[in-house]
């Protein structure tokens, strides 16, 4: 069975979301489906709008067949690490033959050209990106840079330049700034993920329709981004049209057990908790917190006239700090994710085991072949026998994750926080 793997957040999942699971079985030829899906927290540091479950269920509806949880010691990680964690993941099912990405540019041969040459990090690249990074660019900006001198023109390896520009990619044959896209640096970073651990699945890539990543407002298409759609939810107004109608049934839900919309603003208080019992030394051993960033918060917090995270993070805000770098270190922060074990060492071991969210029958077919062919353990419900699965960046680390995530809502209890340990997968 021709299997595409996807790479997913689902935050919410909407109409665009479907338009890309529709091609992919198309430009592939798939069969069925798979998603490597984040859980509660996001890799723009954000925590997820609804929980892990519920964004499954939407998944299912729109035909994935077989949902995978991406492990938070990779959901909430630069493109680099994201990238890593998900194409191991699809590679450990031993199943997956394809994997279909959306970008900007929508042309793989310009993104494969630019994922060769970037793949091994040549001397070069590294003496670019220092260069960069010292003279107060963003790690992302001075990537992108540093990748522009390495690649030169992506175009000038496509066989035919008309082709790509038919396709939409709107890009200057002199401008290497395509690279700093989001989805072009992400799904250059799964071609270089792919290539890293010699995998033999094949990618796809398609163009994203209408509305950009970081759109915050919607219009009268059918497509809005998911950030714009998320505003609407949380300033209290209707997204149904930019969704599918099983989705937004499924958020409303949500909302009326008192389980979403989640945001910071429900997290905050266990935030400041943690910055303010925190000593500098013991801020600067967390994830991303580089470069005297803890002398930074410690001198912030007495500044603030308000507990939240917008103030917060204004008053630590730089041009070299990306909003997305200061709200990951924060969540690391928040989950106490520590460099010592959730460093590049740990992570380049790839994930230690497959967590399966949600499938539907042909999903339940996969994992029968999955017994054979995974190279990694497969676990359906947490229990006392596989909590250790990869150490503490592992399960537990996802248990850990639901439990804070949790904290955001209206009727906690204690089940709903450990319900990695009593929920099993979604099914249709």
């Amino acid at each position: 069975m021709r299997t595409v793997g996807i790479i997913v957040e689902y935050n919410p999942l909407h109409n665009g979301h479907v338009y890309h699971i529709q091609q992919s079985r198309k430009v592939t030829g798939a069969e069925a489906v798979v998603a490597v899906m984040s859980g509660h927290f996001l890799q723009r540091g954000e925590p997820a709008l609804l929980d892990k479950w519920s964004r499954a269920d939407m998944a299912l509806h729109q035909g994935v067949d077989l949902l995978i949880e991406l492990p938070v010691a990779y959901s909430v990680q630069p493109a680099e690490w994201f990238a890593y964690g998900a194409v191991s993941l699809l590679e450990a099912t031993g199943i997956v033959d394809t994997l279909c990405f959306g970008s900007e540019i929508g042309n793989l041969a310009a993104l494969s050209a630019a994922a060769e040459r970037l793949s091994d990090e040549s001397d070069e690249f590294q003496a670019s990106l220092r260069h960069h990074l010292k003279h107060g660019m963003n790690y992302p900006a001075a990537f992108a840079a540093a990748a522009s001198c390495s690649t030169a023109s992506p175009l000038s390896h496509v066989e035919n330049a008309d082709d790509a520009l038919e396709q939409g990619t709107a890009l200057e044959k002199s401008d290497p700034s395509w690279i700093a896209e989001p989805n072009n640096s992400l799904g250059l970073h799964y071609l270089i993920a792919l290539h890293r651990i010699r995998s033999s699945i094949i990618p796809y890539t398609i163009a994203r329709q209408k509305a950009g990543y970081h759109d915050q407002d919607v219009n009268d298409s059918f497509i809005a981004s998911a950030t714009a759609i998320r505003k609407l939810i949380i300033e209290d107004h209707s997204p149904a049209s930019y969704m599918p109608a099983s989705s937004w049934n499924i958020l409303q839900q949500a909302q009326d057990m008192g389980r979403a919309p989640v945001s910071w603003k429900q997290l905050e208080h266990h935030l400041f908790y943690q910055l303010q019992r925190s000593s500098r030394q013991q801020l600067a051993e967390l994830l991303e917190v580089t470069e005297g960033l803890e002398y930074r918060m410690e001198q912030a917090l007495p500044q603030l006239a308000e507990l939240t995270t917008e103030a917060f993070i204004a008053h630590i805000k730089s041009k070299r700090y990306t909003r997305t770098k200061l709200q990951r270190m924060l969540t690391h922060i928040l989950l106490g994710h520590r460099k010592v074990h959730f460093g590049p060492e740990a992570l380049a071991q790839g994930p230690a085991y497959i967590r399966v969210l949600g499938f539907n029958e042909k999903g339940q077919t996969l994992l029968k072949r999955m017994r054979k062919t995974a190279s990694c353990p497969i676990v359906h419900k947490v229990t006392r026998d596989n909590a250790q699965l990869g150490g503490i960046c592992g399960l537990t680390a996802d248990v850990q994750a639901t439990a804070i995530y949790a904290n955001a809502f209206s009727n906690w209890t204690g089940k709903l926080a450990y319900r990695d340990y009593y929920e099993p997968p979604i099914r249709r």
